[in-house]
């Protein structure tokens, strides 16, 4: 397993990291990702650790608690050997204080993830999404007392747009708060909106990408095709709603050349597309999720290998897109392209 600093920190973290969204599943949209318990999820948090894969990422919004329960009840006893990832923001309840991340919310927030998880520090918390009803400078502040409390020791982001995500990189430089140093993301062969705005702003700032859902909401695992329907055990089914969008003539395009590359090389169809993400600027690390022994062991053979110069060129290819405006024109005009040189 290879490692990457997360963003401009010195945090390293392997390349591939674990989702713990199975664990504890309950719910229309967790119950149907999985329904891990706590003797199972030790026995994959054991083959992670014996692949090297350290880093594990769950929220307390993942079936009202119950993933980060599960979680903590898993590393008994091997806190040390692990990186814990949490997240919040989105809403616990019905109350005025259960969602958002205003200075109580997120001190109590903090409190209630330290006692689901049985530990006394969280390795890196992420804000799930922008507040914007909360003052940057509260939210910055109140992390600020928390790092300092030896509550949390890293700080990040999840799905901020990019004003967001350098409002908050401004207001932190400017009163010498915590920077965030992450920002978790969706990306994927099928979702290449990142590259557009966050992944430029990423590169310049500092700020590594741990990227979410890389075989698009479930559609890259080679079961799904074109002319075929909807396989009857996939989760899309229940789920489609929930994730993100994805126009369907480009996806079995993306899948076609994967299966073309999947029989070239010898590897499936999402150890390919994950593989491709490892290849991308910014990404410290992809978060690959498993209902079971066979799928985490199968996702774990993304790495260990690399595709071609040529193999990568005809993912690129297949699966771009033209950018929105402003976007657009730095691509597509040599004025300005000088302007906006790429990220390599």
């Amino acid at each position: 397993m290879d490692y990457r600093n997360l963003g401009a920190s010195g945090l390293r973290v392997p390349v591939l990291s674990f989702g713990a969204g199975t664990f504890g599943g309950s719910g229309p949209l967790f119950g149907a990702w999985g329904n891990t318990d706590a003797e199972e999820a030790r026995r994959l948090v054991d083959i992670c650790l014996e692949a090297g894969v350290n880093l594990f990422d769950t929220a307390d919004v993942y079936s009202a608690g119950a993933s980060e329960e599960v979680l903590g009840q898993a590393i008994r006893g091997r806190r040390d050997a692990v990186l814990i990832s949490t997240k919040t923001a989105l809403p616990m309840g019905e109350g005025p204080q259960d969602w958002g991340t205003s200075r109580a919310r997120l001190i109590r927030a903090t409190e209630d993830a330290l006692r689901r998880l049985g530990t006394d520090y969280i390795d890196l918390l992420q804000l799930h999404a922008f507040d914007a009803s909360t003052p940057v400078e509260e939210v910055l502040s109140t992390l600020d007392g928390l790092v300092a409390a030896g509550k949390i020791r890293y700080v990040g982001v999840s799905n901020f747009a990019g004003w967001e995500l350098m409002k908050s990189l401004a207001a932190a430089e400017r009163h010498g708060y915590p920077r965030y140093v992450a920002h978790q993301v969706y990306y994927s062969l099928a979702g290449r909106d990142y590259e557009w705005e966050l992944m430029p702003l990423g590169a310049e700032q500092g700020v590594g990408a741990l990227v979410w859902s890389p075989l698009a909401w479930g559609r890259l695992t080679g079961k799904i095709r074109r002319g075929q329907p909807l396989p009857k055990a996939s989760r899309l089914h229940e789920t489609a709603q929930y994730g993100p969008p994805v126009d369907d003539e480009k996806l079995f395009d993306i899948v076609e050349v994967l299966d073309a590359i999947a029989g070239e090389t010898g590897r499936t169809v999402p150890q390919i597309a994950i593989n491709w993400l490892l290849n991308r600027p910014t990404v410290s690390s992809v978060i690959i999720g498993a209902r079971n022994e066979e799928q985490l062991r199968q996702n774990l053979g993304a790495v260990g290998w690399s595709l071609s110069r040529e193999q990568i060129e005809r993912l690129d290819a297949v699966s771009t897109v033209t950018a929105p405006y402003p976007y657009f024109p730095y691509r597509r005009q040599e004025g300005f392209a000088r302007l906006n040189p790429p990220i390599v």
